[in-house]
């Protein structure tokens, strides 16, 4: 029955489900067959095929885990109906093809005969599209656009979408005629008047399921490459205040409406009628399109999220919330280590005054090894400068990152190479109070340049430092490293992390910077390099954090972790 539909973070597998309320919630075998709707022998039966197919081996696999503990929190933090989170890393697939999966799997939950279901566009809309399957049972369906067309020059336009959404589902296709953008307010409301289109936006406005995906405002998004913004959006005294898009409409980090830029020229459902749908899906990941989730969530433009576990997480710790681990289930016994033996686990020696000073020792004598090459620029000792004066006019390059990579990122500091770096802690993002003195300290009237991986921690602090260094009159410009090919496929490439590929990025724009190129030429030149980086990161062996007398991942002695 509805009162005993699978949640959605279960996807459609009822072991899974059944074996979370035992192993992990402690439910009895009574309770789990009145949560689910089901008998107590088929519990039983349940629970004995999950041992027997892997679902459960003593305990529930970590990645599912992981991330059912995250859909769980992310729903209950957001007030949201349901949300799945997937993995962010799973075979060969792209993380988008993955989304697109999972994204089908919400979206056909909810589909009933004679439904309207408006589609948004974009590359993570298009995946949506190509996994969904016909129902045979289901009739009368139509699919409307949620707004006006684009640009031809990329394939996942709104035509595109909506097009291949109705073939999958054989349902009945409603386009939008008309440009989602167009030049004035005068034209879009003459446009509006046209019989035609006045009919499909009624059309649109009486859709009852919405599945849209949320668009950052990087170089290679969405809207930027749709063609949406053209140069009059980026001139727009409100531009700056955006975070994000939703259906094509600028939001900021609180989630309200961006008035200005594109606003009066769109054609599409607006963000009101967005907030009063019952049914909204909203399916994206990747770290880069962290603030702008956010903001969608925040603004209630969506019921439903599917995502995944590295962007889940992101969510949780920008809104101020420390992700919760999987609690260890009341129902069984630890499993045992992977790299147990005889003589017990493996430990780990280390020459350590205290762990929680290692990486302000580690700092301190950084200093007093090469105090012609570093300063410090407060007690701290996180906010590192090159100690050699930079002339006047010349762009600076800020990098920073967590500490645990020595010598990232300290040891990129020096004429031809970054001029500033701030630290965090190991593997944690520098806050952004460090971030902007690095900045205050690096500019020379031309500009700055902030140069670090693409990872959760690091986009929103930099992000949020590049904020009040913009607002001090400082021009700031920023470039990912996204060099990791094992982490995702090519064309998933702005979800790739930042690695080994650092050196060659800092390297060259370090150099562009001494010659006295201009801040636009640093970034092209830094951006090409990190295009033309191609690294794999492999481990040989765990690592073990400072506070740890163990490693932090097991490995065995004949494996290596790509």
């Amino acid at each position: 029955t509805a009162d005993h539909a699978i949640p959605l973070r279960y996807g459609d597998d009822a072991l899974l489900w059944a074996a979370w309320l035992y192993y992990e919630e402690g439910l009895t075998q009574h309770e789990i067959a009145t949560e689910m709707g089901i008998s107590r022998p088929t519990v039983n039966t349940y629970l004995a095929e999950a041992r027997d197919t892997g679902v459960v081996e003593i305990a529930i696999s970590a990645d599912r885990m992981r991330c059912l503990s995250l859909a769980r929190q992310v729903a209950e933090h957001f007030g949201l109906d349901d949300c799945m989170v997937i993995p962010s890393r799973g075979g060969p697939r792209s993380l988008i093809d993955r989304l697109g999966s999972a994204g089908a799997q919400a979206v056909s939950r909810h589909l009933r005969s004679g439904m309207t279901l408006a589609v948004s566009w974009g590359r993570t809309m298009h995946a949506v599209a190509a996994a969904m399957e016909a129902d045979g049972n289901l009739r009368d369906l139509s699919v409307v656009q949620t707004t006006g067309g684009t640009t031809g020059r990329v394939d996942f336009t709104p035509e595109a979408c909506a097009r291949l959404m109705a073939d999958r589902l054989d349902a009945r296709c409603i386009p939008i005629s008309a440009p989602a953008l167009v030049s004035t307010r005068a034209v879009r409301d003459t446009l509006l008047s046209e019989g035609v289109i006045a009919e499909q936006i009624e059309q649109l406005g009486r859709a009852d399921c919405i599945v849209f995906g949320v668009s950052s405002l990087r170089p290679e998004s969405t809207l930027h490459v749709s063609g949406l913004i053209d140069e009059a959006v980026r001139q727009h005294q409100t531009f700056s205040d955006a975070v994000g898009s939703v259906i094509g409409r600028l939001i900021d980090s609180r989630g309200q409406p961006v008035d200005g830029p594109l606003d009066a020229r769109i054609i599409g459902l607006p963000l009101d009628d967005l907030k009063r749908r019952k049914q909204k899906i909203a399916v994206a990941g990747s770290v880069d399109k962290v603030p702008a989730i956010l903001a969608t969530l925040r603004g209630g433009y969506a019921d439903i999220l599917v995502t995944d576990a590295e962007t889940a997480n992101g969510l949780l710790r920008a809104d101020g919330v420390e992700p919760r681990p999987p609690r260890p289930g009341s129902r069984r016994a630890p499993p045992a280590p992977a790299d147990a033996s005889p003589a017990g686990p493996r430990r780990i020696k280390k020459f350590l005054n205290a762990p929680r000073d290692a990486v302000d020792e580690a700092l301190q004598g950084a200093l007093a090894s090469y105090p012609g090459h570093l300063r410090a620029l407060d007690d701290s000792g996180r906010s590192l400068v090159s100690a050699r004066d930079k002339a006047a006019g010349k762009v600076g390059i800020v990098i920073g990152g967590g500490a645990g990579h020595e010598p990232c990122f300290l040891g990129f500091v020096g004429t031809g190479l970054a001029d500033a770096v701030a630290v965090g802690n190991v593997f944690a993002s520098p806050p952004p109070d460090r971030v902007l003195l690095c900045s205050e300290a690096a500019h020379r009237g031309a500009g700055l340049l902030y140069i670090y991986g693409n990872y959760t921690g690091d986009i929103m602090n930099f992000d949020m430092a590049a904020e009040m260094a913009a607002a001090q009159g400082i021009d700031v410009r920023t470039v990912l490293t996204t060099d990791d090919a094992a982490y995702s496929a090519e064309s998933d490439r702005a979800g790739r992390r930042g690695t080994a590929g650092n050196l060659f990025v800092f390297k060259i724009a370090g150099a562009a910077a001494e010659r006295g190129l201009s801040l636009d030429e640093t970034e092209r030149l830094a951006r090409k390099a990190n295009a033309n980086c191609h690294t794999m990161g492999i481990a040989l062996d765990p690592c073990s954090m400072p506070e740890s007398s163990g490693p932090s991942f097991p490995l065995g002695g004949d494996e290596i972790e790509v």
